[in-house]
């Protein structure tokens, strides 16, 4: 039941991946507006085929939490569901700091691109700090969410790894909120192997956190310590 259940869930991630990216690619003219709302309902579509596959379902707690203006949303990192879940369950519209090798996937990456997606060379240590900065600051001002993993890689489900200060210099140099989050993802969809167990992820949303007056350093030490304790008391 396992194979089936993997065969219809990847043919149909596959398929509607497919589908998606090029009505993103012959959105490109349009607003961003227009590009985001494709993004969103393939990420709905996904969580969709997700749901109906393997019996996996989200709740959102802390949607109060939400500012209405730009923010950077900084959470944790231990599965491929939060990269593809947290667009569709945070109404807001977003820009992701991702990987550059990403984008050299066909139609997929040529998507992320047309989506205006900021990409780093996770090799290019300060360069990669100052391109999220940069870049990070541009989409803010257009009124978009910057999205990041401060881990750089994922965890296993229930730890945190030390957290990089990408997100924190970026919120610190436009004045941005930084919007901490956590999800124990990685217990349902877990990064090794394609099996996937039943259960319904959990999207905890915590306070916005004030960067006006603050530094960096501090403010990740705050943000990595909210996102810590809640992913053990999720665990």
């Amino acid at each position: 039941m396992d194979y089936l259940r993997a065969a219809l869930f990847y043919t149909g991630l596959a398929v509607n991946t497919l589908v998606w990216s090029v009505l993103i690619l012959l959105a490109r003219p349009l607003p961003f507006a227009a590009r985001e709302r494709l993004a969103k309902a393939w990420c709905h579509g996904v969580l969709g085929m997700l749901r109906l596959a393997w019996g996996i379902s989200y709740r959102v707690e802390g949607v109060d939490n939400l500012p209405h203006g730009p923010a950077v949303l900084m959470a944790n990192h231990e599965s491929a569901w939060e990269t593809i879940g947290l667009r569709a369950a945070i109404d807001r519209p977003m820009n992701w700091v991702l990987k550059e090798e990403l984008l050299r996937i066909p139609l997929y990456g040529w998507a992320l691109r047309a989506l205006e997606e900021i990409s780093i060379d996770r090799n290019a240590g300060r360069d990669a700090l100052r391109k999220v900065e940069a870049d990070g600051v541009d989409r803010l001002g257009k009124g978009r969410w910057v999205v990041i993993f401060p881990e750089g890689t994922r965890s296993a489900p229930g730890e945190v790894t030390k957290f990089g200060q990408g997100g924190s210099r970026l919120a610190v140099a436009a004045g941005a909120p930084v919007v901490p989050v956590a999800h124990n993802a990685g217990y349902y969809w877990p990064n090794e192997g394609w099996r996937k167990r039943p259960g319904t992820i959990t999207v905890r949303i915590g306070a916005p956190i004030d960067t006006q007056e603050g530094k960096a350093a501090a403010v990740n030490r705050e943000v990595e310590a909210w996102i810590t304790e809640q992913v053990h008391d999720l665990a």
